[in-house]
């Protein structure tokens, strides 16, 4: 990852942190029923706002190039949608007889539901230099957890299509005609999503400040952030164990987009899904910590194993080359 991206990450980082505590010093400012509005400004203004800026930012032409890596596609939605949460389900079981606060483990359960990020996935793959593009639902979530949020389900989809497919959609038409605008201003649609994500995150805790019956012990936020860092690098070595059996064919460039694909969860649109699914919850920050973790965790680890990987990648590409007959 260059110093760019990584500078970035970090700040982003240090803003999540700064929101909480600015949510703590004075939650009525972001709470329902406060001066922001959440309830309107949130729920519908800021999660448009941020899937309407991922329709104009998404090139259609990229995403078209992704789709013929067919049978990559299909390892990383297989392993996205399918193994990673029935894992995280099943170890959940077990965890539930611990003292873990029980909606710091529904929150890791909405991690396993995540699809992987536009951001740091493809980052980590390109500073090493293999394929990127993946694209995966979001519908895992509402599976999952659905039956276990406060809002019905039809709510839920009615919801979910207004603020997030409409959005993408009309954004995506408005790219078509603006495209060569895009292509020579180039706007900052990293930064204008980041803003939306930390006043969505701001408004969150806000709410969970100014409920005095929420409490968190340390040692539950202690042990989840054990979890999530245990869970990121088993999977992590999962992919790579699985993706590098030779009966599956696939190249080193192809296993690094498994490996970061397959792993990573997107905090852009996992935090808007949440807000959605659980609205108005009383414990919805809570839900939203294991992932407010994960995502800084995922960053961390896979700038550490960025120079690994990469040399791995290398020396299996050059005996692959050494292996080929000359002619």
């Amino acid at each position: 990852m260059g110093l760019r991206e990584r500078l970035t990450k970090e700040w982003f980082m240090f803003c999540i942190v700064l929101v909480i505590v600015l949510a703590k010093m004075d939650p009525s400012v972001g709470a329902k029923g406060g001066p922001l509005k959440p309830e309107v400004t949130i729920t519908y203004i800021a999660v448009s706002a941020i899937f309407f800026n991922s329709g104009l930012s998404l090139k259609t032409e990229e995403l078209t190039s992704a789709l013929m890596h067919i049978k990559l596609h299909l390892f990383v939605q297989i392993f996205t949608l399918a193994f990673f949460p029935t894992t995280i389900w099943l170890f959940l079981q077990l965890l539930s007889v611990t003292p873990i606060n029980e909606w710091l483990l529904k929150g890791l359960q909405t991690v396993g539901c995540m699809p992987p990020p536009v951001s740091s996935a493809v980052i980590l793959t390109k500073a090493v230099g293999g394929n990127e593009g993946i694209i995966v639902t979001p519908l895992l979530l509402l599976i999952f957890l659905g039956s276990s949020s406060s809002v019905p389900f039809t709510s839920i989809f009615s919801q979910l299509s207004m603020t997030v497919v409409v959005p993408l959609i009309i954004g995506q038409i408005v790219r078509r005609y603006i495209k060569d605008w895009l292509e020579r201003k180039k706007p900052p649609f990293g930064a204008i999503s980041s803003c939306v994500l930390l006043t969505i995150i701001y408004t969150t805790f806000c709410d969970t400040f100014s409920n005095t019956n929420i409490d968190l012990d340390g040692l539950s936020l202690l042990m989840i952030l054990f979890i999530i860092f245990s869970v990121q690098l088993s999977f992590m070595f999962l992919t790579f164990f699985f993706s590098t059996r030779n009966n599956l064919g696939f190249t080193p460039a192809d296993t690094v987009a498994i490996i970061f694909c397959s792993t990573h969860k997107s905090l852009t649109l996992g935090i808007p899904m949440l807000k959605i699914v659980f609205a108005g919850h009383e414990h919805l920050s809570l839900i939203s910590v294991p992932l407010l973790i994960y995502h800084p965790a995922q960053i961390l680890l896979g700038s550490l194993l960025v120079p690994t990987i990469k040399s791995w990648m290398v020396s299996r590409q050059k005996g692959v080359k050494l292996m080929k007959p000359t002619v």
